[in-house]
């Protein structure tokens, strides 16, 4: 059976971009390349983690968004807000006043995220009492990690908890808490404000079940600065009705490195950073790494405080956020709330689970075994060709990235710059064709430009 394609919220602005290869060499799971001098995306390999929008020095790959203007489309407009959202201001602004600018912009309801992290914790702890013979169980938190390890590392798929995150969990309480107050569920839509890209991604093509909960996702950065000129502006907030989330400390942090680990008991790590990520889960993966119970694997460096679409620095969100977490936990200590969501805790329990999740390894070369088995010997070959130095020139990553593609018919042994050179030498290439294949890969612009130059210095 064919699977679903994933859907993915990097696009390249061929307008911009220049080919600079800045993207195809950051890429965790090498899926760019550089063709007629433009950056392209392997969509099979892409896991929507952001380093090619992080590196890119002239803003060419895009993050998609939903139009704002949708959010009018429905008589309801839910405002889901991580607690990065209020670690990106100043102190001078407090959550009431931000909560009062997202009610100004439209939004008739606003509602924190990790107000599902609370409810999840003695979920997952009765899961991993379930599942005790499968360590470590790693967290399904972070969508592109889940998409790595689909695609990089899908022998580890099997150890992802199969519960949603708390952005699911979140959306699907409001949505209920709406329905039961006789809300028209074609009247409800549901918004979630994102720090990255990856999110984007998990709304359009959930893994694991065929919808989201949520309707539409705005990107944070666009939230932000509307907030901030409000703010600024000292536009008249109601902020008299408005009552500040009373979220548990532990809450606030869930989103932070170890905000998770440190709510299960056993031996717990916390790993943030793609590149970190990948080479805790080679050593997993070779059982180079035992004796661990849960694993918090995040993409961005200081986990969500470092999504891509943040406008704080994230060592300054995480102070932010971590002195919110104190004065909730002082709070709390003396004036205990419950959490709304226990309220649908049966609702929740059952709608919060996933179907199994698959792998969808990026190294199968075809849908046919044989055929595929042919093709990676093949690749293995075409590589003992290769200088084995990953220069980059032949517009892939690493001589491995470009046997792989050659044997797909995505790439020619002529696009290595080694092997023209040494064509031409024998007489079995022609300069003019060698010329050619550059076009090919860099552009013309980029070549013309070369050749103008070396004639100008004559």
């Amino acid at each position: 059976m064919t699977q679903k394609a994933f859907h993915h919220a990097l696009k390249v602005d061929n307008d911009l971009c220049y080919g600079c290869t800045h993207c195809m060499t950051v890429c965790p799971t090498e899926a760019i390349r550089v063709r007629n001098g433009k950056a392209i995306i392997y969509e099979h390999k892409c896991i929507d983690c952001g380093m090619c929008f992080k590196v890119c020095p002239v803003q060419a790959i895009k993050v998609e968004q939903d139009d704002f203007s949708t959010i009018f489309n429905y008589k309801h407009r839910v405002a889901l807000y991580p607690s990065t959202l209020p670690g990106q201001f100043d102190s001078e602004f407090s959550i009431k006043q931000i909560i009062a600018c997202l009610h100004e912009l439209g939004f008739t309801d606003v509602f924190e995220v990790e107000h599902g992290a609370d409810f999840l914790v003695d979920d997952v702890k009765e899961y991993m009492k379930e599942h005790s013979d499968t360590k470590p169980l790693i967290s399904s938190f972070c969508p592109a990690i889940v998409r790595l390890i689909q695609v990089k590392f899908p022998s580890l798929v099997q150890n992802i908890i199969t519960r949603k995150p708390p952005l699911d969990v979140s959306a699907l309480y409001y949505r209920k808490k709406l329905e039961d107050q006789g809300v028209d569920p074609k009247d409800i839509g549901i918004f979630y404000i994102t720090p990255c890209a990856a999110k984007i991604a998990a709304v359009k093509s959930p893994v694991g079940e065929e919808h989201s909960s949520v309707d539409g996702v705005i990107n944070i950065d666009l939230i932000y600065n509307r907030v901030l000129l409000l703010l600024k502006n000292h536009t008249p907030l109601d902020t008299e009705k408005i009552e500040e989330p009373t979220l548990r400390h532990t809450s606030i942090r869930w989103s932070l490195t170890n905000g998770e680990a440190d709510r299960f008991d056993g031996r717990c790590l916390a790993i943030d950073e793609v590149h970190n990520a990948i080479d805790f889960l080679e050593r997993l993966e070779t059982d180079q790494i035992t004796n661990v119970d849960f694993v918090e694997i995040r993409a961005c460096d200081e986990s969500c405080a470092g999504g891509i679409l943040n406008v704080s620095n994230r060592f300054i969100t995480v102070e932010r956020m971590k002195k919110r977490a104190r004065r909730h936990k002082e709070f709390l200590t003396q004036n205990p709330v419950q959490n709304p969501l226990l309220e649908y805790s049966d609702y929740l329990k059952e709608k919060c689970r996933v179907i199994e999740i698959e792998p969808r390894s990026m190294m199968k070369m075809d849908e046919d075994t044989n055929i595929a088995l042919n093709k990676l010997e093949k690749a293995q070959k075409m590589l003992s060709y290769l200088p084995g130095i990953d220069c980059g020139v032949c517009g892939a990553p690493t001589c491995q990235a470009l046997s792989e593609d050659i044997v797909q018919k995505n790439a020619r042994l002529t696009d290595c710059v080694f092997m023209r050179s040494q064509m031409e030498d024998t007489g079995s290439l022609t300069h003019i064709k060698s010329i050619q294949i550059m076009k090919d890969i860099w552009g013309d612009y980029s070549i013309n430009k070369v050749e103008e130059d070396l004639d100008n210095d004559k």
